[in-house]
This record gives C-alpha cells, structure tokens and sequence, in this order.
C-alpha cells in the first residue's frame, strides 16, 4: 500500500532525465524547484536547471512583423531565479557524479504522504572510495519561503575527508526553443545581480530583472554535525561555502536552508530573508519534515481519492492531486499557471485552466484556497477594466487571455484576446464557489463586482437581432476554429453569466441594499443595465442544426469541409506545430472539447439528446491535441451512458505526465489536466453536479475498479462518497441539513455521520 503514495524513477538515460526533473520537482505554490541533481550532470547531458517564484516576472517586449491598434506592447514572463541547489561532495580532490565511478544502488523517489523527494546513492569513486547518501529536499508547505535539502553521508571504505561545497549561483538563464510556441523563443537572460554577500555565516545573493525592476533574494545558512572548518568564496555572481568536515567522522549529517524573498511581497526582501532564515534554521531537517506531514495528512483527509482495482493508477490520481497542491497559488497576486511551477511551459502564464479545470478541486475540497485563486482575479480587475477600454469598450472588464499580473500577454489574438469566454468563466467559477460554499460574505467583498463587470462586457460585443442577442466575432475553447459569430460555449457562457448577475442583483437588494447602493455607485451600475443583462440573457441566441440535432459550434463551423483525418500522418500531429493556423481554420476540426464542455458546465441549457447528439458528433473530429480535451470527453460519456469511452479518455488523463504520452513533460507538468481527472472521477464516474440549492450524485464504478472512495465539502458538511459495484454509499457530517440527490432520490441530512445507502439494482 505504501507504493501509492511514492513516486519512483531510477533511469539514468539522457532521454529521461529532463522528464523526470519536472516530475520530481519540489513546490509549495510560491516557491518550486525542478528536480535537478545538485552535483549536476556531464556537460553534454540536457537540463533545464530551474527554481521559480509565482508570479515573480519580467517583462518583456513583445516583437511584431505588422502591429494594429490594442495589440499588447509588453509580456509578463516567469523568471527562473536564483539557483540555490548546487551542492558538490569531494573526497581527496574526487568529486562526486552520478556519471563517474561505478553506482552499486540508486534509487530516487518522491513521498506524497510525507511531502519530500530522495535520492539513495551507493556510490564508488573512481579511485575505489565509497560513500552512501540520502539526499532528501522540500519546499515547506507551511513555511512557504523555505527551500531545504539535507544529505546524509556515510563513508564505507575509508576515513579521509569530505568537503561540502555548497554554491548559491545568480548566473541564471531562462530556458528557450525556438520551434516550440508553446515554451519561449527569448529573453533568455534576465536576472543581474546587484550583491553578493557573506556575513556571520548567512550567505546573501540580491538579483533584479532588468526592465521591471522586480527585486528577488536568496538568503542561506547551513547546519553540520561536524566540520573542521568552513570558508566562502564569492565573485559578483556567486557565492560560495567550503565546508571540511573532520578526519574519521563516519557520518556527516549536513543541512542547507535557502530563503527565498520577493519585491512584489516584500519590503524589504534582504532584511525580511534574513529574519525568517534566522527563525527557520533554528528547526531541524527533522521538524520540517515533520511539519510537512502533518500539514499533508490535514490535506489528504479531503482531497484522497482511494481507488482498489488498479495499482498505476491509483499513484497517478495521487501524483496529480499533489503537483495541484504544489502548484496553487496561496495569496492574493498568484493564481496557477499551466505548468504550475515545475517548469517553464507557456511561460507561466495563468490561463482560464484555473477557472475550469482546476478551481473545481479546490472549491470542494479546499475552499480557502480556492477563495485565494478567484481574490486574484479580483486584484487584477483594474487591469481587465483598462483592457476593456484598449478594446474599445466603454464599461466593463476584459479578463486577459494569458498573464501573470494582469495585463494581457497574448501576441496572437485570433487564439487569444478573441478567446472573450474567459469572462465567462471567471464569472461561473465564482458562482460555482458560491453554490458549493454558500458564501455570502465573498460575494459582498469580491463576487458581485467581478459578476457585474464581466457581464457588462457581453452587452458591449453582443447585439440583438431578429430578436435574438448574438456575440459575433469570438473564438471558443477549440482554437482550431477561430473569429467566427456565435460560439455556443461563448454564448451559453455569457447567458449564465448575464442571468447571475441580474440574479446576485436582487439577491443583494433584498438583503444588503446599502452595500449595494454603493457598489453601484462606484462601479456605476444602474438598474436599467441589470434589466439589459437579464433581456440579454433571456434572449440569448445558442446555435442548433435541425437536420443534426445537435448544438452547431458556431454559425458557420458545419459548413466547412472536415479535416481528412485518414490521410493525417500521426506525425503530424498536434496540428498546431505542423500546419498554417489558416489551414487548419478552414475544416471541421477541434483541437479540444468546446461544445462538449459546454454542455457539461451548463447542462440545463440543452436536452439529453441534442447533448449525446452533439458529443457523437463532435467527438469523431476532436484531435485532442491539447491535454485539457480528454477529462471533458470522460465527463460526458459518463453523463451519457458511454461506459468504456468515458474509462479510455480518462486513463488518457490520469498519468499524462507520469508517462509523459505527450511528449513535453520536460517543460513542467500540466496542472489543468490533472484538475481534469479529479473531475473525470468526482463530475464523470460519480456524476456529481452542484445546481442552485442543492447537490446531486449519479454514481457509476468503471467495470475495472472494486471500489472508489472520496470525500469533499459542500456548504460547511463533509460527505463520503463509497462506490462498490453493487452499491453507493454516502456519509454525510452537517450541522445543518443539506439538500443532496443520490440519482434522483432527495436526502436532507443533519447532524453528526448519517450514512445514506443507495442500491444500484433497486
């Protein structure tokens, strides 16, 4: 049992170890290290050596051949900061590697339960001397600034001294591939140090990115059982500590803090570096690790999902939980970037992933940090309002396509500023918190402003026509098909959006009048507008084909040509990477689910046949190219009855990364898939739903499994949820009564555990 919760790769073989340096690493949602080797590798071997902050940026221009008006000037990009893993291990002028000398063990593993990474080493030197280690680092999830690594020396076979250099290096680089849109083509040095420092055994390194100014530290002290003596060396980019332990000590236990501090969170980051490692150094590696189960096992207690019947795939569903907690970001300025902070992918921009695909997790699972993900949004409102203005609207909010602090990043606005149902979104995922939480309070402080300006937006870009209100001019979640009128995930989206802003409205009135008096004044929002938003919303126009009898994905979508997917080399695929954008908008081809997806988050909006209708359509011409397709697919075959087809997309979720079938694992993993197979599993195979006053369960164990058990949260009760094959059983803890559906029969428990038992055959 304990191997569903360890994570394990010893290959040692150049093709796997960029893989695994994004697999292993370490983070804790400010702060991530890729799973580097600290001694480092052959100078010919690959790597992508990185430690990353969220939200911590640059900016950068942005270069265009031809530039129109509104075109974003600059982007935000992740820094990759100062390097502070570098420790080297030398016996009698012998360094050790990994890729010298003769290995007779090693073994390299990641602890989900306890919240660490490990490497075991035998090793023999070249010379016949031979040292087993256990190098173990984290990033504390409770002290979210504290990087540490620890290593265990035991010499085997000789009594002669080991030296300990220990390096913290500004002389950093971003990482870049010309030939991949999806990672960065430049910019690549962006870090200068602006000091270097030494004093009373705390090391200090000061860098600045070059344009904005952006200050990060690292402040670092280190621990050893024994040493004889210790000396620094510096230059104007590094620093570092000498440390000569003792003729004879057969075990050296050695300790290396790393506090890492930001201008965008800090002050004063040196002084502010300097106290907490001055606090934080005073625990042992044994207390951190300690804390760091302790505030797992808080975690885990919800978020676990136990599945008997497949041993793969349990470690997979865990691997993928933990990389979310690792990746989330826990305060107001970071969200959760598309690669989370594992890697450089996308160049850790936050994308609508956060709203759709991982925010659901946290909303039932973890609300306080799902509450920090949708405060972020609110923070970066006034940059969606001056977007707004910069695409020529004269109310409301534009939420940009991709960002870091708010402003838009996206140089291709077919794909990317034309994607306006990210409103949209952002709009539902704050409903969906309030429907699943009950939080009134939220919605006073932060929801209703962001509900209100999101939908002022469809006003602007929608009209009516024959009375109906139309959106022309968008591109939907399939961005193969791009600027066309009418997206129906766009337009179902903005109806929601608009009718829970007329809703929140009176919901206000009735309840809080003087508040929202003064939202209104200050947003300057009239009643006539709330009407306009409920008229729009009532008469929004959704795109269905009769002779198909099924949602059209747009106006025009099912009058072109469809892709000829026989003759469609499996080389050539993704799409994106091997032909002309305008190439591929001309045919019946998605590259992800979108009406699909739709018809999973606003389900009420279509009947049960134009939605199965709709998925054996679309479902023949989606390429998946994107790795938040599958978990979407999985959903909806579930809803609609498509046992085996729901299992065979979700398995395409489950261990993406772990078995790297998409083919750029290097780059960091893909958090909004992972959020995906919770939600193929708690949305798909458990059919869970949150409708306006109530909750619904719809439970179907995949034929493969023995048992599925999972737990989450839903207006203050805790619920179990055990599916076996001949029954469910769902245990409610509540202090007040809730409303919860078990296939359509109502339950309306309260107090302390009621089990409520639904047979399958009844």
């Amino acid at each position: 049992m304990r191997n569903r919760w360890i994570i394990s790769d010893n290959s040692l073989q150049i093709k796997d170890l960029l893989k695994n340096e994004s697999i292993f690493n370490v983070a804790n949602g400010y702060l991530g290290v890729r799973g580097n080797f600290e001694e480092g590798y052959p100078e010919s071997y690959p790597t992508i050596r990185g430690t990353y902050i969220n939200a911590f940026y640059e900016k950068v221009s942005i270069a265009y051949g031809e530039k129109a008006y509104g075109f974003p000037e600059t982007m935000q990009k992740i820094v990759n900061v100062i390097d502070s893993q570098t420790v080297n291990i030398m016996i009698d002028g012998e360094k050790f590697s990994l890729f010298d000398g003769t290995i007779k063990s090693f073994n390299r593993f990641l602890d989900m339960d306890k919240g660490f990474y490990k490497r075991e080493i035998w090793w023999v030197s070249p010379k016949g001397k031979e040292l087993k280690m256990e190098i173990t680092r984290l990033a504390s999830l409770k002290y979210l600034e504290l990087y540490a690594i620890n290593y265990r020396i035991e010499k085997v076979n000789f009594d002669g001294d080991v030296t300990i250099e220990s390096v913290i290096n500004g002389d950093v680089s971003n990482y870049t591939d010309a030939n991949d849109p999806r990672v960065a083509a430049g910019h690549s040095h962006i870090l200068s140090v602006s000091c270097v420092n030494e004093d009373k055994n705390i090391l200090q390194l000061t860098a600045k990115t070059q344009t904005s100014k952006e200050a990060v530290v690292v402040t670092t002290k280190h621990q050893c059982n024994e040493e004889e003596s210790v000396s620094y060396e510096k230059d104007e980019k590094s620093v570092k500590a000498i440390i000569k332990t003792k003729l004879g000590k057969e075990v050296i236990e050695f300790t290396k803090y790393n506090v890492y501090t930001d201008s965008r969170r800090y002050e004063n980051p040196k002084q502010s570096g300097r106290e907490i490692l001055e606090k934080l150094s005073l625990y042992s590696f044994e207390d951190l690790l300690k804390e760091q189960e302790n505030y797992l096992k808080e975690f885990w207690k919800i978020a676990d999902i136990s599945i008997e019947g497949d041993e793969k795939l349990q470690q997979g569903i865990r691997f993928n939980l933990y990389e979310l907690l690792q990746a989330v970001g826990k305060d107001s300025i970071s969200n959760i970037s598309a690669k989370g902070l594992s890697g450089e992918g996308y160049e850790g921009h936050y994308f609508w992933d956060t709203e759709i695909y991982i925010l659901p997790f946290f909303t039932l699972c973890y609300p306080q940090l799902a509450k920090q993900l949708l405060k972020y949004r609110y923070t970066t409102l006034d940059y969606a309002r001056k977007r707004a203005k910069e695409l020529g609207h004269k109310k409301g909010a534009a939420y940009p396509w991709r960002t870091i602090i708010g402003e838009e990043c996206s140089s291709y606005f077919p794909a990317g500023t034309a994607q306006y149902h990210i409103n949209g979104d952002i709009a539902y995922s704050y409903i969906q918190y309030f429907l699943a939480t009950g939080d009134m309070e939220f919605i006073k402080e932060f929801g209703a402003e962001v509900v209100f300006e999101t939908a002022r937006i469809w006003l602007e870009i929608g009209h009516f026509h024959k009375g109906r209100f139309r959106i022309d001019a968008v591109t939907g979640p399939d961005e193969y098909t791009a600027i066309v009128n009418n997206n129906y995930y766009t337009n179902v989206l903005a109806k929601y959006n608009l009718k829970w802003a007329a809703k929140l409205y009176e919901l206000l009135k009735e309840k809080e009048g003087n508040l929202l008096r003064k939202l209104c004044e200050r947003i300057q929002l009239s009643e006539e507008e709330i009407q306009a938003f409920d008229e729009a919303a009532k008469a929004m126009y959704l795109p269905y084909d009769e002779n198909l009898k099924i949602n059209a994905q747009d106006d025009t979508f099912l009058k072109k040509a469809v892709w000829n997917f026989k003759d469609t080399p499996k080389d050539k695929y993704p799409l994106l990477l091997n032909y002309h954008p305008l190439t591929i908008y001309r045919y019946q081809v998605l590259k992800q689910a979108d009406t699909v997806l739709a018809h999973f988050l606003v389900e009420d909006e279509a009947d049960f046949n134009t939605i199965k209708n709709s998925y054996d359509y679309y479902e023949k011409i989606t390429t998946h190219d994107s790795s938040l397709s599958c978990a979407a697919y999985s959903i909806m075959a579930s809803k609609i009855g498509y046992a085996e087809k729901a299992y065979e997309y979700f398995i395409e979720t489950s261990r993406l990364d772990l078995d790297d079938t998409h083919g750029n694992t290097k780059d960091g993993v893909h958090t909004a898939n992972m959020g995906g197979t919770w939600m193929a599993i708690v949305y798909g195979f458990a059919g869970l739903r949150i409708k306006e006053d109530y909750i619904s369960l719809d439970p179907k164990l995949p034929a493969m499994w023995k048992e599925l058990v999972f737990r989450f949260l839903y207006r203050g009760a805790e619920i179990k949820v055990h599916m076996r094959k001949d029954c469910t059983e769902v245990s409610v803890r509540s202090k007040v009564p809730v409303r919860l559906k078990i296939k359509e029969v109502e339950y309306n428990p309260v107090g302390d555990w009621q089990v409520l038992i639904k047979n399958d055959e009844a």
